[in-house]
């Protein structure tokens, strides 16, 4: 334990009245290890300990990773019944509980608050005066006043989001205590430079072509930024590009144009989709390699080409011409330029060469012969060729050591043999291992073979549905001959058709190549290309291929994901949510006693690498070892390197790496950094330190300024204090009504489904001072009175409920059982109060048309009433007019709405206990029977076999008239037509 952690502990403990506080620090300072330490100090004397289970699963298992094996962390979630959460809440343990179960407990007063010494929110930046957790805090609160509430945060960034942010979510936890622990912090600089580990700086010079796509895609975005500003719709200052490298600076754009989203014009809400898709471009350039580069620009130019603003803008060409310099050129044979089209040959054939194709080029007619030939490039990415720089180097030295002093097997026991290789994504861990097995050269083959078999699938499924000519086109091109149009059809772009036309004829050749020699192989593109060679050597790769699959054999797990990871689906990457966290190389997820079976794998890519070598190199290299960063796993903890290569620089993981060596200050750690020179990625890391200073900074200002309310025992008052206490002092105010007393409120009180606890509306609505009653209701989300049922909606649940009939059977449910069903369709508060913009309203009704769709729901029931509400709170005083004057709601009853008996008949069903429902149904839509007389005819007859047989005068009687009655009696006497 690091002695920071010690004194953040101290300080939070000794903390009056009763330990609360608020705790924000740097990014990456292990707050995993320091809730954990925290946890090992509570007792069961004290009482039991809550910590809110937060929406990272990363998070949650490295503090159990962390926690003591022998004090077990148990769940408490909704399967568990009441008796045992209500025994597990007295025991005195510390537990994992869910806001929503927690919530619900407290409200139907199930959990014994005095038995509860604390709650631990781990996330506190994600909070706020509507959230869950503010919620539960306002009701224990309520309940215990001396129980402690802690509140953690390790993202600085998002507490500076919004006004005053940090002293809002205090008071909505009513906390007064703030201590902010930055890395700038002296203790926390002390400790961790005073061991740090030895850093190599090694800056990667960027191939040209990479330089001029980075420059091409700065100027773009720099365009596109121009465009934003003329708009006049988002504060200046944040649009700038170093802003524009991370994420949150789509929050920060979207929070300020959502209120006004269906005011802009199409081309201003491109902009903002188009700056996210130039923020990944950067991001992949340095990441990925250049045919998956290649790859994902081709899905780009199909997705985007007609919609997108920056495919259009000046500098956007660059990007693909160099994107496809970097992979492969065209060369004509004779030596002439292929934008020159030869204006006087009537009639050519040129041949689309697969480097591969030596053959001479044949001539037609008396034109003279002009060819295309692919030359391939396959640009490496210059890391590679650093990274096993490095590693042979580290090598070199450990041998070296071990030539002067003989305590090698002491290192090996104490873990130094395993060297860490820290990269962005799985797919990079997967690429990087098969570079340092196989050698560069043989991964970026494998990757150009499955572009071009791509090219060939995306052919055969374009043309498969194509009606076939009678003289079909492009006859000859599987065998690599591509016959030209006649001069007068050439245009520009037909140099680029015929570009199109040699990728295919090789891929083409490769799929015919690759059919010959894997004979009884399943011929799958991603797993038949692993053996593949470069074109231009396909008489020896002929041979090599079956060694090379022998070679994979064992990898096909990694394959497999490699297949699935392919470079149409890099859009998803970027978000870490959805990528798995299950590290490459044959680790697993460790949680506590697995750790020791992960310090074994490793050796398995030295074994491969010392095998196969990387062609002409064949020095050693170390034990590696390969790990995603978005897994979120304890890995310095699991493995204890002795070198860590940070392949793809982040702050959060630098942070982790000194934080470790002060653990271990004994313990040699040597970390090399590989940098692009010049590179948006140094830019972006650079930045990232500077945005965590300066969100401490304005947090320091922050704390200087801040004003918490207390009362006289020193507790916070939290927010709706004000707001009470001039309510009270307007009502004393008015002291002509009856001395200024003031008059007694009816208790409002709100039935509400134990599902919508997942929203912020009983938040609210406890807020007006309504009594919240949580129970499982099988019909409506809320019941205002025991006629008024209402089934709330947002606006992406109202498209879902839609698309998949729900909202349907929900409605009809609502009007079965109640007098007055509404349909609430509520709009976020910082969104706009708008389904679509006016100018995607279309003047035919489609059904495919939300407006569409609520009207056909409206006409289908005609008692449904529907209520928009701008915000949560306006939802709250909506619902607080229509229970005027209305009675409270049973909450017994309304339980019993729509649940089937024992007999199978549905409580509180007037027509299921009485009545034939489908009968009923039937009847009504029988000519002559209308809403007013169906009733009478019920009660006159027991079935519709009575009611066939009844003559007219009764029939006459039932309905209230002649007509009605021989209308209905014509119908059911009227004879059906037979088919002889």
């Amino acid at each position: 334990m690091v002695q920071f952690h010690e004194q953040i502990i101290s300080e939070l403990i000794e903390e009056p009245p009763n330990g609360s506080g608020l705790v924000i620090l740097s990014s990456g300072l292990s707050l995993p290890k320091l809730i954990s330490s925290l946890l090992l100090l509570h007792s069961p004397s004290q009482g039991s300990l809550l910590l809110l289970s937060p929406a990272s699963p990363h998070l949650k298992s490295q503090i159990l990773h962390h926690h003591s094996p022998h004090a077990r962390i148990s769940d408490i979630s909704a399967e568990l019944p009441a008796h045992q959460r209500h025994s597990l809440y007295s025991s005195g343990s510390v537990f994992f509980v869910t806001p929503r179960i927690l919530i619900v407990d407290l409200l139907t007063s199930k959990i014994p608050a005095s038995a509860i010494a604390g709650l631990l929110i781990l996330t506190a930046h994600s909070l706020s005066e509507t959230s869950t957790e503010a919620f539960i805090v306002r009701i224990f609160r309520s309940l215990n006043r001396s129980a402690y509430v802690r509140a953690f945060s390790d993202k600085p960034h998002s507490m500076v989001s919004g006004f005053a942010k940090a002293e809002r979510i205090m008071k909505c936890l009513g906390i007064r205590k703030l201590h902010l622990w930055p890395r700038f912090h002296v203790y926390v600089s002390q400790e961790l430079e005073e061991e740090a580990p030895e850093v190599v700086d090694i800056r990667v010079p960027m191939t040209r072509h990479m330089v001029a796509i980075q420059k091409a895609i700065l100027e773009v975005m720099d365009a596109c930024l121009k465009e934003m500003r003329k708009t006049n719709k988002v504060d200046v200052e944040d649009l700038t590009v170093e802003n524009g490298l991370f994420k949150s600076f789509d929050e920060i754009v979207r929070r300020q144009l959502d209120p006004i989203w269906h005011t802009l014009g199409k081309k201003t809400k491109q902009l903002v989709s188009d700056l996210k898709t130039l923020r990944k471009l950067l991001d992949y350039l340095v990441r990925y390699d250049a045919v998956t580069y290649l790859k994902y620009l081709d899905t780009l130019r199909v997705s985007e080409s007609h919609r997108s603003v920056w495919i259009f803008a000046e500098s956007s060409y660059k990007i693909f011409e160099f994107a496809k310099k970097r992979v492969y050129r065209f060369v004509a044979s004779d030596g002439s330029k292929l934008n020159a089209p030869a204006k006087t040959s009537t009639s050519k054939k040129r041949k689309g060469k697969g480097a591969a194709d030596d053959n001479e080029n044949e001539k037609v007619g008396s034109s003279t012969n002009v060819s295309i030939v692919l030359d391939e490039v396959l640009e490496e990415a210059p890391k590679w060729k650093v990274l096993r720089e490095v590693l042979e180097e580290i090598e070199e030295e450990r041998q070296k050591q071990a030539l002067s002093r003989e305590e090698l097997v002491e290192s090996d026991e104490d873990g130094s043999g395993i060297v860490l290789v820290a990269c962005k994504d799985e797919r990079s861990c997967i690429q990087l291992e098969e570079c340092i097995t196989n050698g560069p050269r043989k991964v970026m083959q494998e990757e150009w073979e499955n572009y071009l078999l791509n090219k060939v699938q995306l052919r055969d499924l374009q043309t498969r549905y194509k009606r076939k000519p009678k003289q079909p086109k492009g006859f000859g091109i599987l065998d690599g001959v591509i016959p030209v149009a006649p001069a007068q059809n050439a245009e520009p772009s037909s140099i680029n058709k015929q570009e199109h036309e040699a990728l295919v004829a090789a891929a083409s050749e490769i799929k015919n190549r690759l059919k010959k020699d894997d004979v009884g192989v399943d011929p799958q593109p991603a797993d038949s290309s692993q053996g593949g060679g470069r074109a231009k050597r396909n008489v020896t790769n002929k041979k090599e291929t079956p060694a090379n699959r022998k070679s994979h054999e064992n990898k096909d797990n990694k394959s497999n994901k490699k297949a699935a990871l392919d470079g149409s689906s890099l859009e998803n990457e970027g978000k870490t949510d959805e990528v798995d966290p299950v590290a490459v190389g044959g680790f697993s997820e460790a949680k506590g006693p697995g750790a020791s079976k992960d310090k074994v794998d490793p050796q398995r890519h030295v074994k491969a690498a010392e095998a196969t070598g990387s062609g002409s190199a064949s020095k050693p290299i170390p034990p590696v070892h390969f790990y995603a960063l978005e897994s979120g796993q304890p890995i310095l903890d699991i493995l204890m390197p002795s070198v860590i290569i940070v392949y793809h620089p982040d702050m959060t993981f630098v942070r982790e790496i000194e934080v470790q060596k002060a653990e271990n200050p004994s313990k040699k750690l040597k970390v090399y950094f590989l940098f692009y020179d010049d590179s948006t990625e140094v830019q972006k890391f650079e930045a990232s330190i500077r945005r965590e200073n300066g969100a401490f900074e304005s947090l320091i200002r922050q704390k200087s300024m801040m004003m918490i309310p207390v009362d006289q025992d020193g507790h916070c008052l939290g927010l709706n204090s004000s707001v009470e206490e001039q309510g009270t002092s307007s009502q004393n105010s008015v002291t002509r009504k009856a001395g200024g007393r003031r008059d007694v409120e009816k208790e409002m009180q709100v039935i509400v489904d134990m599902r919508e606890f997942m929203s912020s509306l009983p938040n609210v609505l406890h807020q007006k001072g309504m009594r919240i009653i949580p129970v499982t209701l099988e019909v409506g989300d809320y019941i205002l009175s025991p006629l008024i049922c209402v089934e709330r909606k947002s606006i992406q649940d109202l498209f879902m409920s839609f698309t998949s009939g729900r909202l349907y059977h929900q409605v009809e449910m609502m009007v079965r059982y109640y007098r007055i069903p509404v349909l609430l369709i509520e709009f976020s508060q910082d969104k706009s109060f708008s389904f679509q913009s006016a100018g995607d309203i279309g003047d035919d009704v489609t059904p495919n048309n939300i407006i569409s769709k609520l009207s056909l729901l409206v006409l289908h029931f005609p008692r449904l009433r529907i209520i928009w509400s701008r915000s949560l709170h306006a939802t709250a005083e909506i619902f607080a007019s229509l229970k005027a004057n209305q009675d409270e709601p049973d909450e017994a009853k309304a339980m019993r709405v729509g649940v089937p008996s024992e007999e199978g008949i549905i409580d509180d069903d007037v027509r299921a206990e009485n009545y034939n429902t489908s009968a009923v149904e039937f009847l009504r839509r029988l000519p002559g029977v209308t809403d007013s007389n169906y009733r009478a005819i019920m009660d006159g007859c027991k079935s519709l076999a009575e009611l066939a047989l009844l003559p007219v005068e009764r029939l006459a009687e039932l309905m209230g008239g002649q007509k009605a009655a021989r209308t209905l009696r014509e119908f059911l006497d009227a004879k059906y037509p037979t088919l002889l």
